[in-house]
């Protein structure tokens, strides 16, 4: 059986270079310009809190709810540790949009053939037995790849050896039925923009809890009335982008032309 990956992320040793960024947007063939928040074309992003960076990405949730919620099977979790996307079964319900606990997936809106984009984990690469683009360009070990159980013990490593400089957790260790993504920080991890009240349950098994608990005519009752929803609610998004589209064109034909 193969060994579950993951990334350590020492917020004490990031210095901003973005060069993390920098290796994601090479290996994913994306535009070279730095970005600061994640995007279709960002999958990882540095944000600034006072002077440490902390890194923005999936982070491919051991038990991910937007695996559970998506309806066609368009997101996998791999023995290896990423969350996959295939864009070809994908409908475009946004169901993981909604689901996801950090926000991460992003739609292409403005795409005839819309698709969800994020981290990769470079699969591929995993897959070859290589590290993430993202953690061989990092030039100070912020980002450290290897087997996750390795990982935690070197956390454990470094906050035992330094307690003075290391808040006593490991995000993302068991966070939402812990992730693939770890971080160890000099401060408490509130003041980092990480939700805290996530809680160690994985979300999926929150939802099945939830749901054992109601009728099953209830519960094929909600589907119907959801469904229902989503395509009066996707028609009215696109109206409504249509609106906007028209608008900016029939703006632009009558902009007043400069005096001769």
């Amino acid at each position: 059986m193969a060994k579950k990956k993951a990334m350590l992320i020492d917020v004490s040793l990031c210095v901003g270079c973005n060069a993390c960024q920098a290796g994601c947007k090479a290996q994913n063939g994306q535009p070279p310009n730095e970005e600061k928040f994640l995007s279709l074309t960002a999958y990882t992003a540095l944000s600034k809190y006072n002077d440490l960076y902390v890194r923005r990405m999936c982070q491919h949730c051991d038990v991910p709810t937007c695996v559970s919620v998506c309806p066609v099977g368009a997101l996998t979790k791999s023995e290896l540790g990423p969350v996959s996307y295939d864009g070809e079964k994908c409908i475009g319900c946004r169901y993981c949009l909604q689901a996801c606990p950090f926000h991460v997936p992003k739609y292409e809106w403005s795409s005839t053939k819309p698709s969800i984009r994020k981290c990769t984990f470079c699969a591929a690469r995993l897959a070859k037995g290589q590290p993430t683009a993202c953690s061989e360009a990092c030039p100070t070990g912020a980002t450290t790849f290897g087997d996750r159980d390795q990982l935690l013990i070197e956390a454990a490593r470094r906050i035992g050896a330094e307690p003075g400089k290391y808040v006593p957790k490991i995000y993302g260790e068991q966070d939402v039925g812990g992730t693939s993504m770890l971080f160890i920080s000099p401060v408490p991890f509130e003041q980092l923009g990480f939700d805290s009240r996530l809680g160690k349950t994985p979300m999926p098994l929150l939802t099945m809890s939830a749901l054992s608990k109601v009728p099953n005519v209830l519960s094929v009752g909600g589907v119907l009335l959801a469904g229902i929803w989503w395509i009066t609610d996707r028609r009215t998004e696109v109206q409504a982008y249509e609106a906007s589209e028209a608008s900016k064109k029939k703006g632009a034909a009558i902009q007043p032309k400069d005096d001769a």
